[in-house]
């Protein structure tokens, strides 16, 4: 079992930075992909950011390439999802998950869910 933990969400002027951290607990993480996910109102959840249980890789939905970026610290069991330049767009809840090895994209592929933060840029 993994427990999944975000926080850091808050209200920011468009244009603005945040950074998201999702601290797990549980079974060690090192070995799992984590990604990030976004929920809007009134919309499916979405697929923001994904990387590899090492780190050496990362994955970006075109929405926000160039300007969030995913890292993790595994010795802190913690993944973070730094997020520049927002958007009133990128106003949602903001979740992490994990699996087990390789990065994936689609939020069936996971198996461990946070409760979610709420990020909301005003424009």
């Amino acid at each position: 079992q993994v427990l999944l933990v975000e926080s850091g969400g808050g209200l920011v002027q468009a244009g603005g930075s945040l950074r998201l951290s999702c601290a797990a607990s549980g079974r060690t993480v090192s070995s799992y992909a984590m990604g990030w996910f976004r929920q809007a109102p009134g919309k499916e959840r979405e697929f923001v950011a994904t990387i590899s249980s090492s780190g050496g890789s990362t994955f970006y939905a075109d929405s926000v390439k160039g300007r969030f970026t995913i890292s993790r610290d595994n010795a802190k069991n913690t993944v973070y999802l730094q997020m520049n330049s927002l958007k009133p767009e990128d106003t949602a809840v903001y979740y992490c998950a994990a699996r087990p090895f390789t990065i994936a994209t689609s939020t069936g592929a996971y198996d461990y869910w946070g409760q979610g933060t709420q990020v909301t840029v005003s424009s």
